[in-house]
C-alpha cells in the first residue's frame, strides 16, 4: 500500500497543474501591422503587442522591415521592454521586421526582442517550382544571431508566463488547407505541398474564456480551438485575434469554422483573414459591429473590456 502511495505522489510531482488552474488577470493584444491603418502605414502583413500581467511579447514583427517600427514609433510604443518575440511561422510577411526592430532596441536593452520563440522546423526549406528556398525566415536566422539573438525552437505546447501559452506546431485532426499552394517541402517520401507545419499561435487562458492569438491560422481555425481547449481545459472561447486565412474559402468552410467557434464573444480578424470573411464570420457567430471587427493598425482588444476598432474599422461609437 505505501509502495502504491509513493508511486501516486510521484506521478502529481512530474504532471504540472491543469492549464486552466494558471489564469492571465489583465491582458491587451495592440495591432501593429495588418492592412487596414488608423494610425501609421498598412500593409500585406502581420504584427501584434501582447501586454499581459505586467509582461510585454511581441507578436510576429510584419513584413516590411521598418512598418512595425515606424507604427509603434507614431503610437508611442516602447518596444525596447520587450524581450520575446513570437513568429508564428516562416513568411516574411511575419517575420520581415525582425533584423530591424533588433537593431533599433538593442542598445537601449541589449535583451530587447532578443529570444525569438519558434515552432519546430520553422527552418525548413520550401522549395518554388524553381528549387530556390522561398524560406522567408532562413535569411534572417544568421543576422539576428549575430544582432545577439537566439530562437528557440518548440516542438509541443510550453506555458512561457502563468496561463500564457505558446502552442508548438498545432496537431491538425481537422481536414483544413489555409495556407497558400505552390511552395512544396521534403519529406521521407519526397516532396508535399508545404501545408506550413510549424504554424502557432499564443493562448491565453482567462477566467472569462480563452483567447486565441495567431498570425494566419494556416493550421486552421477549427484545429486551434480544439489545441487551444486540449491546452486550457473545457472553458469557453472569449476572443480570437489575428490572421485565419479565410480570405479565398467558400461559404461551407466559413460556416464550418464559425461551427467550431461558437459561443465566441469577440473577433479582432486581421490580415489574411479577408473583410467579406470576417462580416460572414460576424453573422453567423450571431456578433456584431462592436463584437466582430476587422482590425485596423491600432485597434486592440483588452481583457475585460472588450474590442476598441478605431473608426476607420466600421464600429459604431454609439
Amino acid at each position: 500500500m505505501r509502495a502504491i502511495l509513493m508511486t501516486f505522489l510521484l506521478i502529481a510531482m512530474t504532471v504540472p497543474a491543469r492549464a486552466a488552474d494558471r489564469v492571465v488577470h489583465a491582458l491587451k493584444i495592440t495591432t501593429l501591422s495588418t492592412m487596414l491603418a488608423d494610425t501609421g502605414v498598412g500593409e500585406w502583413g502581420y504584427s501584434a503587442l501582447v501586454e499581459v500581467d505586467g509582461r510585454k511579447i511581441l507578436f510576429d514583427t510584419g513584413a516590411h522591415p521598418d512598418v512595425v517600427l515606424r507604427n509603434a514609433k507614431e503610437m508611442g510604443v516602447d518596444l525596447s521592454a520587450v524581450d520575446t518575440v513570437v513568429l508564428s511561422h516562416n513568411h516574411d510577411d511575419h517575420t520581415g521586421g525582425l533584423i530591424a526592430l533588433r537593431e533599433s532596441v538593442r542598445r537601449k536593452n541589449p535583451r530587447a526582442l532578443a529570444t525569438a520563440l519558434v515552432g519546430a522546423g520553422i527552418f525548413e526549406p520550401r522549395y518554388d517550382k524553381s528549387g530556390k528556398d522561398m524560406n522567408g525566415l532562413t535569411p534572417l536566422r544568421a543576422r539576428h544571431l549575430a544582432e545577439g539573438g537566439h530562437f528557440e525552437e518548440k516542438a509541443g505546447p510550453v506555458e512561457i508566463a502563468p496561463g500564457v501559452w505558446f502552442t508548438g506546431p498545432v496537431p491538425r485532426p481537422n481536414a483544413e488547407t489555409n495556407w497558400n499552394p505552390g511552395f512544396k517541402r521534403k519529406t521521407a517520401t519526397g516532396l508535399i505541398d508545404d501545408d506550413v507545419p510549424e504554424d502557432s499561435a499564443l493562448i491565453f487562458v482567462t477566467d472569462e474564456g480563452i483567447v486565441i492569438l495567431t498570425g494566419c491560422g494556416h493550421a486552421g481555425i477549427m484545429n486551434l480551438v480544439d489545441d487551444a481547449r486540449r491546452i486550457a481545459g473545457d472553458k469557453p472561447l472569449l476572443a480570437v485575434i489575428g490572421g485565419l486565412h479565410l480570405f479565398a474559402k467558400s461559404d461551407a468552410v466559413l460556416a464550418a469554422s464559425a461551427a467550431k467557434m461558437q459561443g465566441l464573444r469577440y473577433l479582432l480578424a486581421a490580415h489574411c483573414t479577408g473583410i467579406e470573411a470576417t462580416i460572414k464570420l460576424r453573422a453567423l457567430l450571431g456578433l456584431d459591429r462592436h463584437t466582430a471587427v476587422v482590425a485596423a493598425v491600432g485597434s486592440s482588444f483588452t481583457l475585460g473590456k472588450g474590442i476598441d476598432a478605431l473608426e476607420i474599422a466600421g464600429s459604431p461609437t454609439t
